[in-house]
């Protein structure tokens, strides 16, 4: 598995946050490289993080648990060579966008059950988490996203897991949320992930774990990356920066021996 890292040219800390960021396209497309794309690469080019993004196995090569085993390497890598890149291991965070905010959310349960690494915040940015059709997944047009898409999508990365899949595979099948990293999203109400997106974030508050979660009316799916010449976008990507530098204040996270 290749692991694209983004390094400040100008350290603004002498151990700053590290930030492993996986990259969305319904578990099937996309490559390492959308970083570039995404609020990710202005952790590390305006706020001076470390940002690592793997190039996790499709779905069309391999269904679940390929993508989430490849996450999982690229965070141990990432706590294993903290020396060798200057980062501050107790803000190890995590996220990502859509099928990457799927698998971020995924990597916070898998990572907490773990033991191995710590994470002190989540960033799931509109995820794709559950694999069950819910009030703004169901008959769906929008663009770029609908619900025709999310049942293939779907369907090809989870394989013989689908009928009663992992919560590993769906985080919005995970009956326990507690002990999870504190976490940020935001979500548009247009799209298919509304619904799963707000969810999340309150069953985590009622886990006991902070979780904000901001919502733009008439917002479609990856609409700050798509148009991120509006108004809203604007506004969700200062948001996102706000709680990026918020979590990297005052959120910690030692890591286990």
């Amino acid at each position: 598995m290749k692991l694209l890292v983004l390094e400040p040219k100008k350290r603004l800390e002498e151990k700053p946050p590290a930030v492993l960021w996986i990259h969305g396209g319904g578990y099937a497309t996309g490559f390492a490289a959308m970083v570039h794309m995404s609020r990710a690469a202005r952790l590390a080019g305006k706020y001076g993080a470390v940002v690592f993004s793997p190039e996790y196995t499709l779905s069309g090569k391999a269904p679940y648990p390929a993508a989430l085993y490849d996450c999982y390497a690229a965070l141990l890598y990432l706590k294993h060579n903290a020396k060798v890149y200057g980062i501050d291991t107790s803000r190890i965070m995590v996220g990502g966008e859509s099928a990457g905010g799927g698998l971020c959310a995924a990597l916070s349960l898998y990572a907490r059950d773990r033991g191995e690494v710590n994470l002190s915040f989540q960033m799931p940015l509109y995820p794709m988490i559950d694999d069950r059709d819910t009030e703004s997944s169901r008959d769906n047009h929008c663009f770029p996203w609908n619900t025709k898409r999310n049942h293939a999508a779907w369907k090809l990365y989870l394989g013989n897991a689908a009928g009663d899949p992992s919560p590993y595979a769906a985080p919005a099948r995970a009956k326990d949320l507690t002990g999870l990293p504190p976490a940020y999203t935001f979500v548009g109400t247009r799209e298919p992930f509304y619904c799963e997106t707000v969810s999340y974030a309150e069953r985590l508050r009622q886990a006991g774990v902070p979780a904000e979660v901001d919502v733009y009316p008439t917002g479609f799916h990856a609409f700050d990356m798509l148009c991120p010449f509006l108004p809203m976008s604007k506004q969700a990507i200062a948001a996102f920066e706000a709680q990026y530098l918020h979590a990297a204040a005052h959120f910690r996270a030692p890591q286990p021996d």
